[in-house]
């Protein structure tokens, strides 16, 4: 069936609702140290309402700026949600870490430019910077000692846009960076160089660089996984 070009499919909604739903829950088990964690219930009902915002912002926005960019090149473009990806994310945030792949955003174009290819692919990094910024506002505004839930949140949304962004802007294919790099370096390693301090300076106390390190292995992992099954 053809997918129009400005709108939502009923399809593309129930995906995105349900990638939502599942990297939400991932992340909540996560934060509450996943299946064998003590207070698992209390640490679940206290983490899920800011991973909920976090995940729909960072995750959400991030592959519909990919959708419209897309389209504004005249390309069609919907997110889909990958079985695999799917069960993979949850399974993972059951033991007390994470693969988040729910899913991705299908492009179909076979007129893009390598310059197009690059800015539609750029465009979810971006919104996830943008989402930073303006939860950086939202935290620096509060007191620096404050321990408030809305610190917390604030907080959260702002190590998951950095993450998300650093994640998807790894040169390793099919991710982001791997189309930024092809089309312009400079850009790739400005953007980059800056999202990796950004994160050293505000997720320090939360990722560390084996964290990194196994974000490195797995997108390789999975590169390979794409390239055999495509």
């Amino acid at each position: 069936m053809a997918m129009r070009r400005n709108l939502s499919s009923a399809a593309e909604i129930r995906d995105i609702i349900i990638a939502d739903a599942v990297l939400t829950l991932a992340f909540t088990l996560v934060l509450s140290g996943g299946l064998g964690a003590k207070n698992l219930l209390s640490n679940f009902e206290y983490v899920l309402p800011m991973a909920a915002l976090g995940v729909s912002l960072s995750f959400v926005l991030h592959e519909l700026m990919h959708k419209f960019v897309a389209q504004h090149y005249g390309a069609m473009a919907e997110f889909r949600t990958s079985p695999f990806g799917l069960a993979i994310t949850l399974v993972t945030g059951f033991l007390g870490f994470l693969i988040g792949i729910p899913g991705a955003t299908y492009i179909y174009s076979q007129s893009f430019t390598k310059r197009q290819n690059g800015i539609v692919s750029l465009a979810g990094p971006a919104t996830n910077l943008a989402i930073f910024l303006v939860f950086l506002i939202v935290r620096l505004s509060l007191p620096a000692s404050s321990t408030s839930y809305l610190a917390s949140a604030a907080s959260f949304v702002i190590f998951i846009s950095l993450l998300l962004a650093f994640f998807n802007m790894l040169p390793i294919f099919p991710l982001d960076g791997s189309k930024v790099l092809a089309w312009n370096w400079k850009i790739y390693l400005v953007l980059m160089v800056a999202i990796f301090l950004l994160l050293v300076v505000f997720a320090s106390a939360i990722i560390s660089i084996y964290s990194i390190l196994f974000m490195l292995v797995i997108a390789a992992f999975f590169s390979l996984m794409y390239r055999r099954v495509l």
